[in-house]
């Protein structure tokens, strides 16, 4: 058997079958990666041909194709990309004279990590939320590892959305004063820790109201109700009640009217007849002055109530000074930003009665009217005459003390 193995027939046999199959096996190999390699981009980047330090030849391809970007091949197949840009990231591989392929690399481009621009959201007492921009585009994947504290207090992870580039805080310690947020970014270049301070009172501001409706009171050609809900991230009402502003002008008017108010709903008086008018709300933390106003909800436009002109009877429209009544109590407060509320009760009774309960109130402010100008008059008459009767007093007084005198 040795014999045979070693005879010219089959030597010459077993070479060309190694000939043949060097390419194949090249050829396999070529799509083979042994691992991924990071660089900085706008510097030179080198990448070695293997570990063996053998120097022998080599040829280097990217994505098998010998063109490369701007480069030097040094003495022990080492080779060097000067200055890389975004193109020159990709498969390299490295051959010998034979065509063999010695080893293989993925190349990737980017930055390290750059500080982080955070701003931050309070919708509420109990969550916190805070996103970041990066500074630096890397071009790169990122690991952020994001904690949070109040002053004093041990540090807490801050749930951390990678893709969003967003972290939760859940029951903040919204007593301590100054809080701080640290976040990491880490990628394969590097690292950097970006921290801020910001005072939780201070970003408070929650979210609009919500179903906010403004319908018109049938009767009433000045008058609009305006009724919405609390924002649904603010589900503790009681415990922190929340102001709420409201604005509205007849459309095209550059000049806003404004009700503050603490429960829903609200009337509206002094609505400008035959307009169509736009409203909106926002809402801000009661208690806490330092709390920001919410955005605006959502323009609404509406027109007041109009007599119909096609009605053979239009319904006599109620004086505008005379309260709207329903079915229930309801009060519709009113907070100028001094501070002084003033609160409106609205009762409401069966419609039937309005005029009559009109023309009493007519009545009652007519009869005082009249009283109050007889006791006017009466006032004036007794004044004059207790005036004469002074002056008739005097007169008499200076006679006799003239006769007393001697002649």
């Amino acid at each position: 058997m040795p014999g045979l193995l070693s005879s010219p027939v089959c030597l010459t046999v077993i070479c060309f079958l190694s000939w043949s199959l060097r390419p194949s096996r090249a050829q396999i190999r070529t799509d083979e990666v042994s691992g991924v390699q990071y660089g900085r981009l706008e510097s030179n980047v080198t990448l070695a041909c293997g570990k063996s330090q053998i120097r022998i030849p080599v040829a280097w391809h990217l994505n098998h194709s010998s063109v490369l970007p701007w480069h030097k091949v040094t003495s022990d197949g080492t080779l060097v990309l000067l200055h890389v840009d975004h193109s020159a990231q990709g498969n390299y591989s490295c051959y010998d004279n034979r065509g063999l392929l010695l080893h293989s690399v993925k190349l990737r481009l980017g930055h390290p990590p750059g500080l982080l621009s955070i701003s931050c959201k309070v919708p509420n007492h109990t969550h916190v939320r805070c996103s970041w921009v990066d500074s630096v585009k890397t071009f790169l994947p990122a690991k952020y590892n994001a904690s949070f504290r109040g002053t004093g207090q041990e540090w807490r992870p801050c749930v951390v959305d990678v893709a969003r580039k967003h972290c939760d805080v859940d029951h903040p310690a919204f007593w301590q004063t100054i809080h701080i947020l640290r976040i990491s970014e880490t990628n394969a270049l590097g690292s950097e820790t970006t921290s801020v301070r910001f005072r939780l009172h201070d970003l408070l501001k929650p979210d609009p109201p919500e179903s906010v409706l403004v319908n018109e009171l049938e009767g009433y050609p000045k008058r609009l109700i305006v009724s919405w809900n609390f924002p649904s991230s603010w589900p503790l009402h009681d415990a922190f009640p929340l102001m709420f502003q409201i604005r509205y002008r007849p459309q095209g008017s550059i000049y806003w009217s404004e009700v503050y108010a603490e429960e829903s709903p609200v009337m509206i008086f002094d609505a400008l007849a035959g307009y169509p008018h736009e409203v909106q709300l926002r809402a801000r933390d009661e208690v806490n002055s330092d709390s920001q106003w919410s955005e605006w909800s959502p323009l609404l436009l509406v027109r007041p109530w109009e007599v119909s002109s096609t009605s053979e009877s239009p319904e006599l429209l109620l004086p505008d000074y005379i309260f709207p009544f329903n079915t229930k109590p309801e009060t519709s407060t009113a907070k100028p930003p001094g501070g002084i509320i003033i609160t409106v009760k609205l009762i409401k009774d069966h419609p039937e009665d309005e005029g009559n309960l009109g023309l009493a109130i007519l009545l009652v402010l007519f009869s005082v009217v009249i009283l109050t100008t007889i006791l006017s008059l009466i006032f004036v008459v007794w004044m004059r005459q207790r005036r004469r009767d002074h002056v008739t007093k005097q007169e008499l007084t200076s006679m006799v003390k003239m006769k007393s005198m001697p002649i």
